[in-house]
């Protein structure tokens, strides 16, 4: 963009050092890039969404979701599905009740954050139902617990903490979560952030065991406002997703916002709970890129040292412009129903990064080492 090509697309391969997962190769993947100059985050979604659902259409016979796709904001992602790669085929959603049990005499919630998730029309299941969800909890997700409530058809509850719940509270559950008889009311009181992991777990596992996902579709939405910056395990602020976005408001707001308001332009596909792409408008302004790297910590010089491509080009200017890269090798995985990427890869590697038909890698000679000059520290 800086020298002055407009816009470009390209099906690249990649290679980075990342962990192997049922999703993601390590080593070496082909995504179908593209980059514009004087393009905003709607731009993005205008030229690619297209591509990819006339793609999926082309190549499944499964029901798509039209364009222009659903959008939803980071922050309504965790608290409504726990991820920002929600599966949209699962109907299920998580909904906060903190606010009710702190009014509750309940020990197991008291000073936590409290999610909900209804399961419908299960006054059929039997009891060993909820208390194997229970059990999951407990032993798969190493949760603390999962309480539950059954919801009768005079509307009382039944349940193992249904005897905490005066009246009031009672009535206020069924209001904010919308349920009726027959409908069960799942509970997960954890601290700030586990809870969200814990309650998109236990809503995809309610999904599966209640066959509520359907899947003979294809259902995309893109996750938007990733907030720009977080704070690590140290407390320090640092950035969330991708440094070189764009800060919405620019660098008044880096100058005038707690940082850990101020939310980026970048976005991700997401696709069945798999996250397809992430793009964003990147940040073409030399000073806001100081800045930005300033409040995570890094002096200019730092900047300078470190991405002083970037740093030397932006001194020269630099057109405002945003892209996104699609994985290749995902798509291919949702289209042919794999369960792990490497069942469309001509060559995977293993968890490991080994290629076991290349017998790579394999042992060096000194020799070999000395003449990249690289030594091994037994």
């Amino acid at each position: 963009m800086v020298s002055g090509i407009d816009k470009y697309f390209q099906i690249a391969p990649c290679f980075r050092d990342e962990d192997a997962r049922s999703d993601r190769a390590p080593g070496e993947f082909y995504q179908l890039d593209m980059e514009m100059s004087f393009a905003d985050q709607e731009d993005v979604f205008n030229a690619i969404e297209p591509v990819i659902y006339n793609t999926f259409r082309k190549f499944s016979d499964k029901k798509i979701s039209e364009y222009p796709f659903t959008r939803i904001s980071y922050k309504d992602a965790i608290l409504k599905y726990g991820t920002d790669k929600p599966d949209l085929r699962n109907p299920l959603t998580i909904i906060d009740c903190t606010d009710i049990f702190e009014k509750i005499e309940l020990n197991a919630f008291k000073s936590k954050l409290v999610r909900t998730i209804v399961a419908p029309n299960v006054q059929d299941k039997p009891r060993s139902f909820f208390e194997g969800m229970t059990d999951y909890a407990i032993k798969d997700l190493k949760a603390k617990g999962l309480a539950w409530l059954r919801i009768l058809d005079d509307n009382s509850l039944q349940g193992p903490i249904a005897k905490f719940i005066p009246e009031n509270s009672k009535q206020e559950l069924l209001k904010r979560t919308n349920s009726k008889p027959g409908d069960c009311l799942f509970f997960i009181a954890e601290i700030s952030k586990i809870v969200d992991t814990l309650s998109g777990q236990i809503r995809t596992e309610l999904g599966k065991r209640l066959n509520l996902i359907d899947e003979n579709s294809f259902q995309f939405c893109w996750i938007v406002d990733f907030p720009m910056f977080e704070t690590d395990d140290e407390g320090k602020i640092s950035f969330s997703h991708n440094p070189f976005s764009m800060p919405q408001g620019g660098l008044e707001a880096l100058e005038n916002k707690n940082p850990l308001e101020v939310l980026a332009y970048q976005y991700d596909l997401v696709c069945n709970g798999i996250e397809l792409s992430s793009g964003a408008v990147r940040n073409h302004d030399l000073e806001i890129m100081l800045k930005a790297f300033n409040i995570a910590g890094y002096t200019t010089e730092e900047v300078k040292l470190k991405f002083n491509a970037l740093y030397t080009a932006f001194k020269y200017g630099a057109p405002p412009h945003a892209g996104i890269a699609p994985g290749l090798d995902r798509m291919l995985m949702l289209l042919t129903d794999s369960d792990n990427i490497r069942d469309v890869i001509a060559f995977p590697l293993n968890s490991k990064a080994e290629d076991l038909m290349m017998g790579a890698p394999s042992n060096v000679k000194y020799s070999q080492l000395r003449d990249i000059h690289i030594s091994i520290a037994k």
